[in-house]
């Protein structure tokens, strides 16, 4: 293996694969390499295997530009994206640049060598590399620690408790009776795929979310024989970036209207016999926390089934048998699972020092939602919240590319994001996501920081970001160093 790269890419996932394309087809003379912990590339898509673990993104954007999605559904499960994920490295060589089982434990800046030492676990053996530039796409989500559901008696319950991130392979199914804490994607994912397989399930919420039907049909669209199949895929991508941006903007600037839209849309798949009011009328507005997808409405079409019930309410206890509610019913349950959501971790917990000395990632600043202040040659691939992950990734990508190229025009050898004193005195914090979610919320002191202003501002949405990363000032707020 070689010892030192031009560019190390953390992350063999979604954003990680992208990177690579970028990079390779834009500065084909540099040196790269991808670092995967795991087993197998694919990230989130491969580390998730609860029952029917799809994207919540339509795929025409959350998949690669380069590489457009072929089907005509929209929503796919976790396996499917994994495998086209796999198939886009392969095409374009990029599993070659890959290597597997190789975890990074710190990152340390070297301000004598303009380079990042870099500590792996490589299989078990400790390895040491070095690079010019180093990009973290490592998204999000711990992958080794779950968001701990604070439920009272929880230890008393003497059937299994499963969280959605470390789903047993051998669980079973038929004539089990499932409470499902949570109303997130992944509770409104889970409800109807363990109905299916036989099991009587209960949605337990303490407050309902939003919930959207999309058609997910493999039909092919009738423009898809009068146009080329590049210019279709193109066309299709752009449709979904537009609307679904759009949708964003109606639902934050009238929220009432998109509210009576969405319960008009939802009321009309209910059955009779459950009210829309508690279990599908949020306290929130629309689009301050992301909608949940359900494809072809099958959560709803589960609430026809017989097998499937929903509870608004709070637990007072859980018991050995089930979980009581503040109400005083008793929910009789085999198992348990805590769809409360994920702990966020930012760079995957990689230990990042410069010059020996720790670099406090929670303390600095994002520089245009993409580098942190005051750390050299380092980059952050970080999604939207509101649209697709994989266009905000896409974003900075070309972001990376371009800011390579000039550090090689300018004979500069690292480049560093720095907030002046006086800017600073000015400088109002922002959440660096802007959703009210309860996960995102408990991470809130665990994440970079955005500002009010000027290069600090958290992203805003893909064509914007685009345009900055293709023809934006880069010396606000950037320091090149020769």
């Amino acid at each position: 293996m070689a010892n030192h790269f031009d560019v190390v890419i953390v992350g063999a996932g979604i954003s990680g694969i992208n990177a690579a394309y970028r990079l390779q087809s834009t500065l084909p003379h540099l040196s790269y390499t991808i670092l995967e912990a795991r087993e197998s590339i694919g990230g989130t898509w491969d580390l998730f295997n609860y029952p029917g673990i799809r994207s919540d993104s339509d795929l025409f954007t959350f998949g690669y530009e380069w590489y457009p999605w072929d089907s005509e559904n929209p929503i796919a499960e976790g396996h499917a994206i994994a495998q086209y994920m796999k198939n886009a490295a392969a095409r374009f060589g990029i599993d070659k640049k890959i290597l597997l089982r190789h975890r990074l434990l710190g990152a340390d800046w070297s301000s004598p060598d303009h380079a990042w030492r870099l500590e792996l676990d490589a299989s078990g053996d400790t390895k040491g590399i070095t690079a010019r530039f180093l990009v973290f796409a490592t998204g999000y989500y711990d992958y080794h620690t779950p968001l701990a559901a604070e439920i009272a008696g929880l230890e008393a319950f003497e059937g299994q408790v499963v969280h959605p991130q470390f789903w047993p392979s051998d669980l079973k199914y038929t004539g089990k009776k499932f409470v499902v804490i949570g109303s997130g994607a992944t509770a409104i994912t889970l409800v109807p795929k363990l109905a299916k397989q036989g099991a009587t399930v209960t949605m337990l919420q303490r407050s309902p979310t939003y919930i959207v039907s999309v058609p997910n049909s493999s039909a092919r669209s009738w423009l898809s024989y009068l146009l080329p199949r590049t210019q279709y895929r193109r066309l299709q991508r752009l449709y979904m970036i537009s609307t679904s941006r759009l949708f964003f903007l109606f639902c934050r600037s009238m929220p009432g209207i998109a509210r009576a839209l969405l319960r008009r849309q939802v009321i009309s798949q209910l059955p009779k016999s459950v009210p829309y009011d508690p279990h599908f009328q949020p306290r929130y507005n629309p689009w301050e926390q992301r909608l949940c997808v359900c494809p072809d409405g099958d959560f709803f079409k589960s609430l026809h089934s017989g097998h499937v019930q929903i509870r608004t309410d709070t637990i007072r206890t859980v018991t050995s048998s089930g979980i009581e509610l503040s109400s005083g019913e008793h929910l009789d349950s085999d198992v348990i699972v805590t769809a409360t959501g994920l702990r966020l971790k930012v760079a995957g917990g990689v230990r990042i020092s410069i010059n020996g000395h720790h670099h406090d990632v929670p303390s600095k600043f994002l520089w245009h939602g993409m580098m942190q202040q005051d750390l050299p040659n380092a980059a952050f691939l970080i999604g939207y919240t509101n649209a697709s992950w994989t266009l905000g990734a896409d974003a900075t990508s070309h972001f990376i590319c371009r800011l390579l190229q000039e550090m090689d025009k300018r004979d500069a050898k690292s480049v560093v994001p720095r907030l002046d004193i006086s800017e600073a005195e000015l400088l109002e914090e922002r959440p660096l996501l802007n959703l009210n979610s309860t996960y995102v919320a408990k991470a809130a002191g665990d994440l970079p920081k955005a500002g009010n202003r000027g290069p600090w501002q958290p992203r805003d949405h893909y064509w914007k970001d685009l345009s900055l990363a293709k023809k934006g000032n880069l010396d606000e707020g950037l320091e090149f160093v020769r």
